[in-house]
């Protein structure tokens, strides 16, 4: 049987866990999260296909499920999380469900937005959704070419370098229900900047599939996964395990364009 994304996802979070003792904390955790987001899916995905309407006069049929799910996903996070999120998740867990209804609301709605700990939960527990409800739409991207995502607006969280021909097709990765679509190599998906002069990019030795892709212009920087130099990477994970080139990347004075799922 063919393994799920979220199934590739965590055997390359634990492989990958193991690798870089300075990433195995937040790896661990990631792991833990998409477990959990897999089983949403699922869940999600049985109750949207017992009404084959395209008429929700009460809303969509899967949404009792996904409000139902959070304290579950917080549960998660306070036993697995980084202390910050571990609290933070425990706090929501004892409020109100009108609270945790308009948070859930609030980062739904791209115009709003809490503060980034509070946000991550929000976005790592909405993504499964999210990820549905694109593919039921089933719309072709071919010609699509901006630098927001077609289904959801957001801004892409990570790039991809795909095999083609001798060298490598640009993608970009949805932040937020992971669509991808191509995009032009030299071209800053921040500000559109095309010279390539002021797009400079960098690599580093223990990540060679890595690639921190900047911007002289309007400072902003993605990182993307290389699947020509590692056909064995899973974009999202190598994107999280490649920590260190966050740090130096925001040391020279740029700023990413997204934070990833796990808030960095």
């Amino acid at each position: 049987m063919k393994a799920s994304p979220w199934q590739r996802r965590i055997t390359r979070a634990e492989h990958l866990a193991n690798e870089y003792s300075f990433a195995s904390e937040i790896l661990r955790f990631y792991a833990r999260i998409a477990r959990f987001q897999e089983d949403l899916y699922g869940r999600l995905e049985a109750e949207s296909e017992k009404v084959t309407s395209a008429h929700y006069p009460s809303g969509p049929p899967e949404l009792p499920a996904l409000i139902d799910s959070f304290r579950p996903f917080l549960s998660v996070v306070e036993k697995h999380g980084p202390a910050r999120l571990a609290a933070i998740a425990r706090e929501l867990d004892g409020s109100s469900q009108e609270t945790r209804s308009q948070l859930l609301d609030a980062s739904w709605n791209i115009s709003e937005s809490a503060e980034p700990p509070v946000e991550f939960l929000a976005r790592a527990f909405l993504q499964p959704y999210a990820e549905l409800l694109r593919l039921r739409v089933g719309a072709t991207l071919e010609g699509y070419n901006h630098s927001l995502c077609p289904f959801c607006t957001r801004k892409a969280g990570f790039g991809v370098l795909r095999p083609q021909g001798d060298g490598g097709r640009r993608s970009l990765v949805c932040s937020f229900c992971l669509a991808e679509w191509e995009f032009r190599r030299i071209l800053c998906p921040g500000c559109g900047e095309e010279n390539n002069r002021k797009l400079p990019v960098y690599t580093a030795t223990d990540f060679g599939h890595v690639r921190v892709e900047c911007c002289d212009t309007c400072k902003a920087y993605i990182k993307s996964v290389d699947l020509t130099k590692n056909g064995l990477a899973e974009p999202m994970v190598d994107e999280m395990a490649s920590a260190p080139l966050d740090v130096w990347a925001q040391e020279q004075g740029y700023s990413k364009l997204q934070l990833n799922l796990v808030g960095m």
